[in-house]
């Protein structure tokens, strides 16, 4: 704890504090996380950050939900998105769309969809069509999953969480990495990594990757190319600037298309479908994404008490796609009819968070202050066409029915128009720590602005959507000596609602409000959290009754409660446990629809997984690490209606890895690491209703070897 200091904040200060940003001391320390040891990163200017505080503060310290995947964890799993990163995380459901969509991240949390992730606590900007930037696993240290409202510190977010992303960054030490990957679905794939001093004041990074696979659906492909390079430089004792980028071409990505419930879900007169059916048009299916992601991190301390971070981030983006979607299926329950459409977007932004803190002491109580102000603005141009394609058979069906020449797009669907969004937020924090309490106060007030122009949907639209909130987060905790920390809070969230109601007048945002208690114990041995909360969500839109069915009105209201249970035990010196347990129930208690005391899809009641980690350290098996995860995904409700259920699902995934130093020193550095995800090839579902279902995934593996040097 630092000698007392006498606070007197000044208006020059606060006015520094809104200009500027905050450093955080760094730090050498070591945690059990997730069965893994997680070493905090301790890097000129870029020590670990707790997502949930944008400070210092422990996870297992912070008085809210959250939970976190390391890096030898995405590794031994042989992950390559979010979605996968985060399957072994209580709260989250990652399997909405199946296994064979992979361009975007779409994920529950705690029962209210999320497709707005952060990357090194900045926003990945999205512009809610079809362009949205995605960070390959290859370059994340670790992922974050910060649970229940987040607007405090974030802003402008979803009420049931968000998830953080953090960068690999440079090292001090010099660290070289080469890894070649082969795997079902004719797989390739070569990653680089190599980090360490160019002189005594610059430290470098860089990671590549270049990925070729087979999709899941037939005739699709998934390709990519990344590269992230990054410099920490030292200019003075006292600052320290990071320049980082991002690029990533994404020529192919699989496919986009759903399939009907029956011959998934249910039965269908003419058999099963298999989980490779596409029932797309090797004609007519591409997405090519390209993003470039570019900014600073620059941290400056003034003195042993305030210091600045000023985090930015620049990102220039493009996509092209043509794909198809079903408009019904036949009474022969074997043919669907179809449209082809395209889409045409390019986005430009900026996000930057300005941050300014103080850590002194007033009597015995340690105060940590933070005072921040960031903003961020999208362009986005989107341009949308569509025509009538030629029916399928799914059961012999012809992929390559469409010619480009003959398709007529109907004016009625088409669109050229721009999207701006643009966001400025001012929050306050204080973090106090008193004895063996910690409290968090914090405050934040938004102001949202959003824009369409030009032609949507064959009319000229110019709609306008200026919004501002206010919201707020209090909690407690209480650390015995035992390790045992029992803890309460209460935080709010809220998301703009962009549009106009039947009165011509905009709508107003929608807010969310979440009470959280529970107990957190950590006793170096044995990491476990148990968690209850509720979350009430309101001026949800919803139909109105005396109109027609596209005229929406605010009445609608969502309520969100469950219990969490996660462990992270180490059983022996050679055995790892992770355990984690959801049981939530999400239900509309308001609506015009007829759907009030429904169950909205996507929002499994129970869920329950386990990873169990073995790494002999003596006899035969030394050099081994062998790990066995099962997965239970509970039912889901099939459609808003609730006429119907998705089936539940048990998966199992393995992992077998071996450090070859064991069998000869001439081969220190090197690895083989071998994943197999959904080992017993179980077949899966998820749907949105009855005419949009999706396979989960199939059974897949790789074996990865990797040198070391």
């Amino acid at each position: 704890m630092p000698s007392p200091t006498h606070f007197r904040p000044s208006l020059i200060a606060l006015t520094i504090a809104i200009a500027s940003s905050y450093s955080i001391v760094s730090v050498a320390q070591e945690r059990e996380v997730n069965g893994d040891l997680l070493e905090v990163l301790n890097v000129k200017g870029q020590s670990y950050r707790n997502t949930a505080t944008k400070t210092l503060l422990e996870p297992y310290e912070t008085p809210q939900g959250i939970s976190i995947t390391t890096k030898e964890s995405l590794t031994q799993r042989g992950t390559q998105s979010v979605s996968e990163a985060i399957r072994y995380t209580s709260g989250t459901n990652t399997e909405l769309r199946g296994g064979a969509i992979s361009r975007n991240d779409f994920i529950n949390i705690r029962g209210f969809n999320n497709q707005q992730n952060y990357y090194d606590g900045l926003q990945l900007l999205y512009n809610d069509w079809n362009l949205q930037p995605q960070i390959d696993t290859a370059a994340i240290e670790q992922v974050e999953v910060f649970k229940g409202p987040t607007s405090t510190l974030y802003g402008a977010m979803p009420p049931g969480g968000m998830v953080n992303l953090i960068s690999k960054s440079p090292q001090v030490s010099r660290q070289n990495h080469l890894e070649i990957t082969l795997g079902s679905d004719n797989k390739q794939e070569v990653q680089i990594d190599s980090t360490g001093p160019i002189s005594d004041k610059i430290n470098y990074r860089v990671i590549g990757l270049i990925r070729k696979k087979d999709g899941q659906a037939l005739t699709s492909k998934e390709e990519r190319i990344m590269i992230a390079p990054s410099l920490d430089l030292e200019l003075s004792e006292r600052t320290q600037l990071n320049l980082n980028l991002y690029y990533q071409q994404d020529p192919a990505a699989g496919v986009y298309s759903s399939l009907p419930s029956k011959g998934t879900v249910f039965d269908n007169v003419n058999g099963s479908l298999s989980p490779n059916t596409y029932a797309g048009d090797r004609n007519w299916e591409t997405y090519d994404r390209d993003v470039l992601l570019f900014g600073y991190k620059l941290d400056h301390s003034i003195n042993g008490t305030w210091s600045f971070l000023q985090n930015v981030r620049g990102m220039d983006a493009t996509a092209y796609q043509e794909n198809t979607y079903s408009t019904g299926l036949g009474e022969d329950e074997r043919t669907i009819t179809r449209q082809a459409y395209l889409t045409d977007e390019s986005s430009k932004g900026i996000t930057i968070d300005n941050q300014f803190s103080a850590l002194f002491d007033v009597g015995a109580a340690e105060h940590n202050l933070l005072v921040g102000l960031d903003f961020l603005k999208l362009t986005s141009d989107i341009k949308y066409e569509d025509a009538t394609a030629p029916s399928l058979d799914l059961f012999s069906p012809n992929h390559n029915q469409i010619i480009r020449s003959a398709l007529s797009y109907n004016p009625y669907y088409s669109s050229d128009f721009t999207i701006q969004k643009e966001q400025v937020g001012l929050y306050l924090q204080d973090q106090i720590r008193l004895d063996q309490w910690v409290f968090i106060a914090g405050g934040r007030y938004d102001s949202f602005e959003s824009t369409e122009k030009g032609k949507k949907y064959g009319s000229q639209t110019d709609t306008q959507v200026d919004q501002s909130q206010f919201t707020g987060r209090i909690g407690a905790l209480y650390e015995l000596n035992n390790g045992i920390s029992p803890f309460i809070s209460y935080a709010q969230s809220f998301e703009p609602v962009p549009g106009r109601g039947v009165n011509g007048k905009t709508y107003d945002t929608s807010t969310a409000g979440q009470w959280e208690a529970g107990i957190k114990y950590d006793s170096g041995n044995t990491i476990a959290s148990l968690t209850t909360y509720q979350i009430n969500k309101e001026n949800v839109l919803t139909r109105d009754p005396n109109g027609s069915p596209y005229d929406l009105i605010q009445v609608g209201e969502v309520r969100s409660r469950g219990i969490e249970l996660e462990l992270q035990q180490h059983i022996t010196s050679e055995v790892n446990l992770l355990a984690t347990y959801t049981k939530q129930d999400v239900e509309v208690i308001k609506d015009n629809s007829g759907i009030q005391g429904n169950t909205p899809i996507w929002t499994p009641e129970q869920q329950l997984s386990s990873w169990l980690n073995y790494a002999p350290q003596s006899g035969y098996l030394a050099g081994a690490t062998l790990g066995a995860g099962v997965r239970y995904i509970g039912k889901m409700e099939l459609n808003s209606r609730n006429t119907d259920k998705v089936p539940s699902a048990t998966l199992v995934d393995l992992s077998m890895g071996y450090d070859l130093a064991k069998l000869s020193p001439d081969l220190q550095g090197a690895n083989i690491q071998l994943s197999i995800s959904n080992a017993f090839n179980e077949e899966y579902y998820s749907c949105y209703d009855e005419n949009n279902c999706w396979f989960g995934d199939e059974r897949s593996f790789e074996v990865s070897a990797r040198y070391d040097f």
